[in-house]
């Protein structure tokens, strides 16, 4: 892979990074993450709103503004990195222009809406040398990172089923893109909060051999589903229960992980989504660790009794991390190394998705080949 050398390393220049598209991705977590990236600076805002463009200038004094990505590719060689921030459908054609343009890439997920296409778009990568990477944040949630260590300590044992929830209480439908029932919006619950439960359980489990899915449209007027199961089997044993749901009127836990020694619950969701949203950003809070999170919050590490009756004992909750991600893709900017989150994980996840659709549809098991 191409490398920036010396983009990044102390004295030189930060790579610049073109960011597509400014609304809840762009404007909550990739600007503000970029910009608290030593190594990287925002460069570009693409966004054809004009208050999203006033907002762009207000936050980032000095940055330039695009109307269009067609903008970017005329003065490809002033950037280093284009990160896709724009809505799902536009994902593939934007990082493939991106690439063919000699630009790497930083794609929001999901990547693609099958994993055919971001294998395709994996193979232009490799061919033309450039960084392509996708935006799994959720790998450095606080609960997440927790029960990776608590696993990799054998704590838990050998884990057998892992339950893992994305549940919202959002009985009235917003509107938008991502409520859309067309096909080529990817939108739905199954493909944006799936792509997180599903990347998180390979990342953890590894493989996986089969998928039983059950997708709802629960509210009324609603196009696309809202209410999702998804059970898979790993090709280790693992058995991951996923539930990604906005009509759950009473919230599960975010985590329950059941082993031959212990089981870990954690309740709550990384409070980093909701410090961006309110204007808090990496290092500059002066208070709390970024991304930490109060005693109160912490999951409980046991077995014989539930949590909520006082079983097991708490678990200090590690700081989640978000900042982590775009560190690493500095770092492979500038060595060529491998970036944090491959196009080939994210087609495995997307091979995951698809079969889910499969499954909730044809009402039936489907089987993972060649996943072991």
């Amino acid at each position: 892979m191409a490398s920036l050398a010396g983009t990044g390393t102390p004295g030189s220049t930060p790579a610049r990074v073109a960011l597509i598209g400014f609304g809840l991705a762009g404007s909550v977590f990739h600007a503000p993450l970029v910009a608290a990236t030593d190594g990287l600076a925002l460069d570009t805002v693409v966004t054809s709103s004009p208050e999203r463009q006033r907002q762009a200038a207000d936050e980032y004094p000095g940055v330039r503004l695009a109307a269009t990505a067609d903008e970017l590719w005329a003065r490809a060689a002033e950037l280093d990195l284009v990160v896709v921030a724009s809505p799902n459908r536009t994902h593939v054609p934007l990082a493939r222009a991106a690439l063919e343009a000699g630009l790497p890439v930083v794609v929001d997920k999901p990547l693609a809406a099958t994993a055919a296409e971001a294998e395709d778009l994996a193979a232009l990568a490799e061919r033309r040398g450039l960084l392509l990477s996708v935006f799994q944040n959720r790998r450095w949630d606080n609960d997440f990172r927790t029960l990776r260590k608590l696993i990799a300590e054998g704590a838990l044992g050998d884990v057998r089923r892992f339950e893992s929830r994305f549940e919202r209480w959002r009985p009235q439908l917003k509107g938008g893109w991502r409520e859309s029932g067309d096909p080529a919006e990817i939108g739905g619950l199954l493909y944006d909060l799936g792509s997180h439960l599903v990347d998180q359980a390979l990342t953890l489990f590894g493989p996986v051999t089969s998928v039983y899915a059950e997708v709802d449209v629960r509210r009324p007027g609603a196009r696309t589903d809202d209410d999702t199961f998804v059970a898979l089997t790993h090709a280790g044993g693992v058995r991951s229960h996923l539930w990604m749901s906005a009509t759950a009127a009473q919230l599960g836990p975010r985590f329950r992980v059941l082993g031959s020694r212990a089981g870990y619950v954690k309740y709550g969701l990384d409070p980093q989504e909701s410090a961006l949203r309110e204007g808090l950003r990496p290092g500059t809070d002066g208070g709390a660790p970024w991304g930490s999170e109060p005693e109160a919050a912490w999951g409980r590490l046991g077995a014989g009794e539930s949590p909520l009756t006082g079983g097991g004992e708490p678990v200090p909750t590690l700081p989640g991390d978000y900042p982590a991600y775009y560190r690493a893709v500095a770092t492979a900017l500038r060595t060529g190394g491998a970036p944090p989150v491959t196009a080939a994980e994210a087609a495995a996840a997307l091979r995951v998705l698809e079969a889910a659709r499969t499954s909730a549809a044809e009402g039936r098991t489907v089987r993972i080949t060649g996943s072991a």
